[in-house]
């Protein structure tokens, strides 16, 4: 009885001196300025960094030493104690880490700054390993957090092992042919026989007369759907023209024997006619012609838009060509992602795969279950998450962000559905199973505490997705505790029927064609279930059961059922087809053979070069899987694009620039694999006894993916930035055929056909297709290159990687405009610091290389 009334006298007292406190808090955070700050990037000669936040107090009120913490997100580890011992950093879960001032943090007075310096596990790489999404939270005032809003991050100059300069840029860039337009093949992505009448030959639209249409009934919508982009043209001219156009007729017919998504197209100084036999082929002969048209047509008013006369036969490569989009670790909104759609079907790209669920956020709204999106959809300020998720990747303490918070209402994924269904293009939508799930857990949790509270345990424990006995203790690879799903339990089974009942149901009102949906796989970590109730309950009754890795093969092949009794396949990361063995007294996986008869597509993606698993996916394949090559190496848009501290992105799998993607060889990836993880030059002896493509290996190839993780992607501008102009590289190889240079056997044959091709794909892109992307749908926001330079004989000389963007250059230490002096030759070097940016059609500009003394650019 004392040790409960000593308890409730000291409860007392800090409740009254939390309320003293929240009173007294009159401290401004607006007046808090950080910057992170990278000091030494091999701290003490080992291989981590030492990095400091510098806080200083703007305002005229001091910040107290301590009664405070500061959160912030980020996808590295720490040391605990700070260096500057003034701090500890703890993790609280996922990417969430609280900062507590110690005894040895002084209070800041206005106008003073202070250090918090601390160990980073790993060398700091990029812009992109800085903390993000700082925020406060008074110990007064737990439930309320408030973001610091002025955040900088330092500029550094790294000198790690790997790092890409301009002068590198430069020199790789000389190998660039510089091709005259009129020379460029004038369809995108490269069609299989592509041939121009010859010069002068030109169809010429401009203030068309009445259309006649002479096509099958079977393309209205195809004939309809040019007629009225060529009249969206003629509406950005000007009416003072003298010359009529020369189009007279449409014509789209049917051909038998053309394949599914092919087609030919003729165009004649008079007509345009399409031969496919179905509207798919049809709608990809419209694709093609679209990029036929110069793009300057779609900027200012031209007087005349002429198209070549050309007989064009196309067919693609692949028949799953996929762009997979994660909405879940932060959101997109619905207009992105019908602009998203607009791209790929204009490149011909057939199927979005919908990253819906995940740790961070569930982001479709299904009547069924409304906790999903009423709690799993919301991000803010939490340290039990029985309402919304914490803060992740930077998304803050404010529920009402937009990038944490937000979901697709049912109409909204309608409307999503339709408008791919209108552009032949699938949407896959991805239920991230068992592991990454922790938004749908909580979210269950929710609607159990609600129950629970109105009387009704039966229906609370219907789906509930976690054993809340469970005394299991794991960490998952992003280093959640409690993220995995309790696949033993009977109420995950009514979770997931229901789950499909309501997604189906959503793509029925839509019209739209579901096939399979995709119940992720990827990365549940060990000792997870190990003590759960429910698996021990279930071992018992099932002794086909002998360990947790046996409850992998009951759950999938409980949910194939259930998607199979609705007509439905089953899709997944690669782990879903896997079996854990043991080899040689090491753990190891090998194909299951148990589903391999189930028609189970399966999306690979680890062939991290010297983890181990180059050829994972080639051995699926050859078991008998279908395979969808989502190769890290060569296809993840996430990916920063090389080695530079101010390009952002991940870098853990690979360095991703445009030229992985182009030069992918989907059945032979290992043959140009030439730098490892860390954009060190490759040794080859790793890839000695790993398995190559069969014939029939080659025959489960189903096509190619590129992936879109959203961890670093906080904005519509920079979901651009990482996709384009890469999502060109991988409409290239997913439609064309495989190229000469692929399957030529001599190595030096090979470099002079790749270097050829790749100058004209580059071509392409610098005077065609980027002037497209800048004004097409209003514009994409793609990246566009810093540029090379290399200091010869006193003088600067300047490329860029895509010829026909426009390079500026200033001499007086400020950063290039659009109105800066362009780039026509080599300049003269005086001293001091020189500037050199590539700029688009419209004044855009990329990242800036930097000459001189004094540079602080990589």
């Amino acid at each position: 009885m004392r040790k409960i009334f000593t308890t409730m006298l000291v409860a007392a007292f800090f409740m009254s001196t939390a309320f003293t406190l929240h009173q007294d808090i009159k401290f401004n955070i607006a007046d808090l300025h950080i910057t992170w700050q990278v000091v030494d990037n091999n701290y003490m000669n080992r291989h981590r960094a030492l990095t400091a936040l510098i806080i200083t107090n703007s305002g005229h009120e001091v910040l107290p030493a301590g009664g405070w913490k500061f959160y912030f997100n980020s996808g590295r580890g720490f040391s605990e104690q700070a260096v500057s011992n003034n701090a500890k950093i703890k993790q609280v879960n996922g990417d969430l880490y609280s900062i507590t001032p110690t005894d040895g943090f002084k209070e800041l007075k206005p106008g003073a700054s202070t250090r918090i310096e601390y160990i980073n596990d790993d060398p700091v790489v990029n812009a992109t390993d800085a903390p993000e999404g700082i925020y406060l939270v008074w110990d007064a005032q737990p439930e309320k957090g408030y973001s610091i809003t002025s955040f900088n991050v330092e500029p550094y100059k790294p000198t790690y092992q790997g790092l890409i300069t301009p002068e590198i840029v430069f020199d790789r860039n000389k190998n660039i042919t510089d091709i005259p337009a009129d020379q460029l093949t004038k369809v995108f992505p490269t069609p299989a026989s592509y041939q121009e009448a010859g010069a002068g030959q030109y169809l010429v639209l401009n203030n068309p007369a009445p259309v006649a249409g002479f096509s099958d009934k079977k393309f209205e919508k195809e004939s309809r759907l040019l007629t009225d982009y060529i009249i969206s043209l003629d509406n950005h001219k000007s009416k003072n023209e003298t010359k009529p156009g020369s189009l007279k007729s449409i014509v789209i017919k049917y051909k038998e024997g053309i394949n599914a998504e092919g087609y030919e197209l003729s165009i004649t100084p008079t007509g345009i006619h399409i031969f496919a036999s179905t509207n798919t082929g049809a709608f990809y002969a419209v694709q093609s012609l679209k990029t036929m048209i110069p793009p300057a047509a779609l900027a200012d008013p031209k007087k005349n838009i002429e198209i070549p006369c050309a007989e064009i036969k196309d067919e693609p490569r692949f028949t799953y060509r996929a762009v997979m989009l994660d909405v879940a670790r932060n959101f997109q909104p619905k207009k992105q992602v019908l602009k998203l759609l607009e791209a790929m079907s204009l490149y011909k790209l057939n199927t979005l795969h919908l990253h819906l669920t995940d740790d961070e956020g569930w982001r479709l709204e299904l009547p069924s279950l409304p906790e999903l999106t009423s709690v799993g959809a919301k991000r803010g300020h939490t340290l039990d998450s029985k309402h919304f998720l914490p803060a992740s990747h930077g998304s803050g303490p404010d529920v009402n962000n937009t990038v944490g918070t937000g979901f697709y209402s049912r109409a909204d994924y309608i409307e999503i559905l339709r408008y791919a269904t209108d552009r032949h293009i699938a949407v896959v939508p991805e239920i991230e199973t068992p592991g990454h799930a922790r938004a749908p857990i909580k979210a269950m949790d929710a609607r159990y505490d609600r129950l629970m509270a109105e009387g009704k345990k039966a229906e609370a424990e219907k789906y509930l997705l976690r054993d809340l006995n469970d005394k299991s203790e794991y960490r998952s690879v992003q280093y959640w505790n409690d993220n995995v799903i309790d696949v033993s339990l009977p109420s995950t089974y009514n979770f997931v029927a229901t789950v499909v009942d309501d997604v189906a149901a959503l793509y029925k009102e839509a019209g739209a064609p579901l096939q399979t949906i995709h119940f992720g796989g990827d990365e549940v970590p060990a000792h997870v279930w190990e003590k759960s109730p429910a698996y021990l309950a279930l071992k018992a009754s099932h002794p086909e059961i002998k360990g947790t890795n046996d409850l992998w093969y009951y759950f999938y092949g409980r949910v194939n059922d259930i998607l199979k009794a609705k007509g439905l396949l089953l899709s997944g990361w690669e782990e879903m087809a896997l079996r854990k063995t043991m080899l040689d007294g090491h753990p190891t996986y090998v194909p299951n053979p148990d589903f391999t008869k189930e028609h189970l597509q399966a999306d690979v993606w680890n062939n991290v070069l010297g983890d181990g698993q180059e050829d994972l996916a080639y051995r699926l394949a050859n078991a008998g899987y279908k395979v969808v090559l989502t190769c890290v190496t060569n296809l993840y848009f996430d990916m920063a694009s090389y080695k530079s501290f101010d390009e952002p992105g991940y870098y853990w799998g690979a360095f991703l620039g445009i030229d992985k993607f182009y030069s992918f060889i989907p059945f032979d990836y290992f043959k140009n694999a030439d730098v490892d993880k860390n954009g060190n030059p490759i040794n080859r002896s790793l890839f000695i006894g790993k398995q190559r493509l069969t014939d029939y290996g080659k025959g489960n190839i189903v096509g190619l993916q590129g992936a879109l993780w959203a961890e670093t992607v906080k904005s519509t501008e920079r979901m651009d930035y990482m996709i384009f102009p890469r999502l060109l590289a991988l409409a290239e190889r997913a439609w064309a055929a495989d190229p000469q240079w692929a399957t030529e056997t001599d190595p030096a044959k090979a470099k002079q056909e790749y270097e050829t091709a790749w100058s004209g794909f580059l071509n392409v892109l610098g005077k065609r297709e980027l002037p497209r992307l800048s004004y097409y749908e209003g514009g994409y926001n793609y990246r566009i290159p810093k540029p090379g330079i290399s200091l010869q004989d006193g003088k600067y000389l300047s490329n860029v990687d895509y010829p026909g963007l426009t390079i500026r250059y200033t001499t007086n230490g400020k950063e290039p405009d659009d109105k800066s002096k362009i780039y026509t030759g080599p300049v003269n070097y005086n001293g001091g610091v020189i500037k050199f940016r590539a700029f688009d059609v419209k004044g855009r500009g990329g990242n800036v290389a930097e000459g001189g003394s004094n540079s602080l650019n990589p």
